[in-house]
C-alpha cells in the first residue's frame, strides 16, 4: 500500500499525474486515433491479400521518411508554442503556428519531386514482385495528398502546444470515422464502386485528413481564438520566430527523417527475407505501432507542459512532468506486457486473410515469437518518451538527434549481419534489435538525469 502512495505521490501537484492525464489523454485518444487508421488500412487489405498489406507498411514507411523531417521542425513548434504560453507571450504562440505553415506549405512540392526517386529505391531494395506495384501505387497517391496531413499536424501543434488537446482529439475522431468508413467501400467496392484495394485505402486516409484541417482551421480562426491570440496579426513572416523553430526544430527533423529512413531499410531488410518472413514481420509491426501510438501521445503531452513550465521559469515541476510521465508509461506498457506474452497468437490471427494462406500460416510462429519480445521493446518505450518529450520541450534536441540518428543506424548493420552474415533467425535477429534499443534509452535517461537540458533557454522573457 506504501508503495502504491509512493508511486502516486505528487498526483495533484504542478506536474503531477492529474495535470498531465488530463492533457496527455485528449492526445492519447487522438494519436489512438491515427493507429487505429493505419491499423484499419492494414486489416482491411489483410482480408484482400498478404502482398497488399505489406505494401501498405512498406509504402507507409516511405511516406513517412519522406515527411518526417518537416514533421519534425514544424513539430518543434509545440515546445516553442508552450514556451511562449508559459511565459504569458500569447501573440508569440499563433506567430509560431504561422510560421511552421510556412513551412509546410514550402514542403509540399519538394515532397511531389521525390516520388520517382523512391520508385527506384523500392526496385533496388529487392521487394517481392508481387509487393512491389501495389506499394507505388499506395505512396503515389499518399504524396498528392500530403499537404492535407502535414497541415493537420502543423495545427495540431498549435493547439497541444497552448494545452487545447480536445481540439485536436475532435478533429482526429472525425477522420478516423471517414478513413474507416471509406476504407470499407473502398477497398472492397461497396456501394457501387469498384474493388480498389490499397488505392481506396491511399484515398480515405486523404480524405479524413482533409476533413480534419478544415475543421482546425475553422477553430484557428474563430473569433474567441483571434481575440485572445491575436490570430489576424500572425499573418507574415517574422525572423526572430522563424529562427528559432528553424535552430531548435531542425535536428528533431533531421532525426525523425533519419530515423525513418534507417527504419524504411531495416523493413526492407526483412522483407527481402521472402514473403512469410514479410508478413510475420508486418504483424509484429503492425501491433508495435498500435502500441506506440497512446506513448507517442504521452510524449507530444509531456513535450507541451515541460516547455510550458521552461517557459514560465520552472524547471524544477518540468523535471516532474517527466517523471510523471514515466510513472504513466510504465503502467500502460504492464498492460500491453501481459497481452503480447499471454494471447500473442490471438493477436496474430487477426490478420488472417480471407482465402486461405499458406504464407500467412508458416508466418504465425514467427510473428507470435516476435510480438512476446516486443513487450519487453514497448516497456523500453515507455520510459524514452518521457525523457524525449522533456529533452525536447526544453530545446535539447541537438543531443537527442545525435544519440538517437546513432543508434537506429547501428541498428541498420545489427540487422543485416545478424539475417545474412550470421543467418540468424528473424526472432533472432529482432531480439538483438531490441537489446540495442534499451542500451540507447540508458543513455537518454543518464542525459535527462544529468540536469543540463534546465540550462537551456529557447526564448527570452
Amino acid at each position: 500500500m506504501n508503495a502504491i502512495r509512493r508511486y502516486f505521490s505528487g498526483y495533484n501537484e504542478p506536474g503531477g499525474i492529474k495535470e498531465l492525464l488530463i492533457l496527455s489523454l485528449p492526445m492519447i485518444i487522438s494519436t489512438a486515433c491515427d493507429g487505429v487508421m493505419t491499423f484499419t488500412d492494414r486489416l482491411f487489405l489483410a482480408r484482400v491479400g498478404s502482398e497488399q498489406m505489406n505494401a501498405a507498411l512498406g509504402g507507409g514507411v516511405a511516406m513517412q521518411m519522406l515527411t518526417f523531417f518537416f514533421i519534425g521542425l514544424t513539430g518543434y513548434s509545440t515546445a516553442l508554442v508552450a514556451q511562449y504560453f508559459g511565459a504569458g507571450e500569447k501573440q508569440n504562440t499563433t506567430k509560431s503556428a504561422f510560421q511552421a505553415v510556412l513551412i509546410t506549405l514550402l514542403a509540399w512540392p519538394l515532397i511531389m519531386l521525390s516520388k520517382p526517386v523512391l520508385s527506384m529505391y523500392f526496385e533496388m531494395a529487392r521487394i517481392p514482385a508481387s509487393q512491389l506495384g501495389y506499394q507505388n501505387d499506395y505512396l503515389n497517391i499518399l504524396i498528392w495528398g500530403s499537404v492535407f496531413s502535414l497541415l493537420r499536424h502543423t495545427l495540431g501543434c498549435y493547439f497541444t502546444g497552448i494545452g487545447k488537446t480536445k481540439i485536436v482529439m475532435t478533429a482526429t475522431v472525425l477522420a478516423m470515422i471517414i478513413n474507416v468508413i471509406l476504407d470499407y467501400i473502398l477497398i472492397f467496392g461497396k456501394l457501387g464502386f469498384e474493388p480498389m484495394g490499397v488505392k481506396g485505402a491511399a484515398l480515405a486516409t486523404i480524405s479524413g485528413s482533409f476533413l480534419a484541417t478544415l475543421l482546425l482551421f475553422i477553430v484557428y480562426l474563430n473569433k474567441t481564438n483571434q481575440v485572445e491570440f491575436s490570430v489576424l496579426k500572425s499573418f507574415r513572416f517574422n525572423w526572430p520566430i522563424m529562427k528559432k523553430l528553424i535552430v531548435f526544430g531542425s535536428p528533431a527533423g533531421f532525426e525523425l527523417f533519419l530515423n525513418f529512413i534507417a527504419f524504411s531499410i531495416m523493413i526492407s531488410i526483412f522483407h527481402s527475407k521472402g514473403d512469410v518472413a514479410a508478413t510475420a514481420t508486418t504483424i509484429m509491426f503492425n501491433w508495435d505501432m498500435v502500441s506506440y501510438i497512446p506513448l507517442l501521445g504521452l510524449e507530444i503531452a509531456v513535450t507541451s507542459l515541460v516547455g510550458r513550465y521552461m517557459g514560465a521559469r520552472k524547471p524544477e515541476i518540468a523535471q516532474h512532468a517527466a517523471l510523471s510521465a514515466i510513472k504513466i508509461g510504465i503502467f500502460y506498457s504492464l498492460i500491453v506486457l501481459i497481452l503480447f506474452v499471454f494471447i500473442p497468437e490471438a493477436l496474430v490471427r487477426v490478420f488472417h486473410p480471407a482465402q486461405p494462406s499458406q504464407i500467412f500460416e508458416d508466418a504465425v510462429p514467427i510473428a507470435v515469437n516476435m510480438i512476446k519480445i516486443a513487450a519487453l521493446y514497448v516497456l523500453a518505450e515507455s520510459m524514452l518518451v518521457a525523457f524525449v518529450g522533456a529533452l525536447r520541450g526544453a530545446g535539447d534536441t541537438f543531443f537527442t538527434m545525435i544519440v538517437s540518428v546513432a543508434a537506429h543506424w547501428t541498428f541498420v548493420p545489427v540487422i543485416y549481419l545478424s539475417l545474412y552474415v550470421f543467418s540468424f533467425s528473424v526472432e533472432l535477429s529482432w531480439f538483438l534489435l531490441v537489446v540495442f534499443f534499451l542500451i540507447f534509452g540508458v543513455v537518454l535517461g543518464l542525459r535527462f538525469k544529468s540536469g543540463k537540458w534546465k540550462k537551456i533557454k529557447v526564448i527570452n522573457n
